[in-house]
């Protein structure tokens, strides 16, 4: 059984602050994600906790008696964690140990408390994810209580059999706590893996400092690598970092995930050095309502006509040179293409000719949102789709739309119709595959919300107070088959 962990997730997409620039994003971890683990990690704890308690020997009778001690139950009433500024992690636990003394002839059945009690240090691993380590560590044994008062044993007997236990358990609890967060760090390690971004493309993200710790929450500065073909773009880079100021996002969510717009941009940079923006459009001859062959072009463009006297396909070959350009602003995202598009008709002999090259100007409102552990992104199209000639080997062809060229109207209108939904669903293919945000393995996001904020020229009170958001419901565990 794989267990899927479920995380509330608050995602603000911000421009950055004048003279500033992202060199990744920023994610926090806020104190929800602590009551969250406490919920997730007590079964962990209560078994790590169940350990194997060597034999006390009696020294009450004229022998020495090798007694076996075994606990039966661990259970742990309280779990409490809570961050230390610029340090880590407090744990508190209260547990409840069931200890059977198998003394002869009459066993003694025990109910013995402990407070647990340890500090972990949370900073950056070498190889750029998070690493967890205990620093502190003690346990404090309650009184006990026998579970059968009805024995005849002698409660004297408690004396040297608790010293025992403290002995072994001061020691062995803190071992298996340090055991466990080193299981954790394992899974920590899978932060920093390749995460897909188109067919070609691929995300590393790592953490590349040392991360904020305050009584309130956890912050990590994450640099991201884009990669084509296995090899990292080298993209241009910035002294200031991005930085998501605290009260900003949504302290309720158990984490906030800050994304800047030079790191959105690059990844529209990547999807277009990747080709994976590039298109091409085909329709099918036979079919009655096809408008991609020669007799549509050819009813408004003479040299097509005089060229072809049969009615051939034509492609749409459509390539993006210059790399597509977000335009943040409150609550709305604007993606700008500027692709080309070669006409080519398939000749007699099976060949493609190139009929004319269009410039083309094309305004999408982008609409994100996250499933699992991706960002996804839906589009459509803002206005009139401008369209003009570059190179025409088929004569002169004016396709600026106005009331005094209603031939031009047509067709402007004619590509404009066998352009805008090829791509809109070619785009909205490639963006619902999901780009890979920082994450586990096993982790995903759920109830997210992704918000969109333009920032201002300077930092004054109160610029940040619209980034708080309504209470996102805590998140519970499930396990996936």
């Amino acid at each position: 059984m794989a267990r899927t962990c479920e995380w509330g997730l608050l995602l603000v997409l911000l421009l950055p602050l004048v003279g500033a620039s992202s060199l990744g994003t920023v994610v926090r971890f806020n104190k929800a994600t602590l009551s969250y683990v406490s919920d997730i990690g007590k079964p962990h704890l209560q078994r790590a906790l169940q350990v194997t308690v060597p034999n006390f020997l009696d020294r009450s009778g004229k022998v020495p008696q090798s007694t076996r001690i075994q606990i039966l139950d661990v259970h742990i009433s309280r779990l409490q964690l809570k961050f230390i500024a610029d340090f880590g992690v407090h744990l508190r636990a209260a547990v409840n140990f069931t200890v059977k003394v198998l003394r002869v002839p009459e066993p003694l059945e025990l109910m013995l408390p402990v407070v647990l009690l340890a500090g972990a240090r949370v900073a950056q691993s070498s190889i750029g994810t998070l690493v967890i380590s205990i620093s502190t560590c003690s346990s404090l044994l309650g009184q006990a209580s026998m579970l059968d008062t009805s024995h005849s044993s002698s409660p004297a007997l408690l004396v040297p059999v608790l010293k025992h236990l403290e002995t072994v358990l001061n020691n062995k609890l803190c071992l298996s706590v340090s055991g466990l967060l080193q299981d954790l760090n394992v899974h920590l390690g899978t932060f920093i893996g390749l995460k897909p971004v188109g067919p070609e493309s691929q995300i590393r993200y790592s953490v590349i400092n040392a991360p904020t710790i305050t009584s309130d929450y956890i912050s990590l500065d994450v640099n991201a690598v884009l990669f084509l073909l296995g090899n990292p773009i080298v993209l241009p880079q910035e002294d200031t970092p991005f930085v998501l100021p605290w009260p900003a996002g949504n302290r309720d969510a158990m984490m906030n995930l800050g994304i800047s717009q030079y790191m959105f941009n690059s990844t529209f940079l990547l999807l277009q050095k990747a080709g994976s923006l590039n298109l091409d459009v085909t329709g099918q001859l036979d079919s009655e309502d096809n408008l991609l062959n020669t007799s549509a072009l050819a009813q408004l463009i003479p040299e097509v006509a005089r060229q072809f006297t049969e009615p051939m396909p034509v492609v749409l070959r459509v390539r993006l040179g210059t790399t597509p350009v977000a335009m943040i602003h409150a609550n709305n995202i604007t993606l700008r293409l500027q692709p080309f598009i070669e006409v080519l008709a398939v000749s007699s002999n099976s060949a493609f000719q190139s009929l004319f090259f269009l410039d083309v100007v094309v305004n999408l409102s982008l609409q994100l949102s996250v499933s699992r552990a991706k960002l996804q992104g839906k589009t459509s199209v803002l206005g009139d789709v401008q369209l003009s000639v570059s190179t025409s080997n088929v004569g002169t062809i004016n396709v600026s739309v106005g009331p005094e060229a209603p031939m031009m109207n047509k067709v402007h209108t004619l590509l404009d119709r066998v352009f805008e939904k090829p791509l809109l669903d070619h785009l909205n293919a490639l963006l619902g595959m999901g780009i890979a945000l920082p994450s586990l393995m096993n982790f995903v996001f759920v109830n997210a919300e992704v918000s969109v904020y333009e920032s201002h020229t300077s930092m004054t009170p109160g610029v940040w107070d619209w980034m708080t958001e309504r209470l996102l419901p805590a998140a519970k565990a499930a396990s996936v088959g």
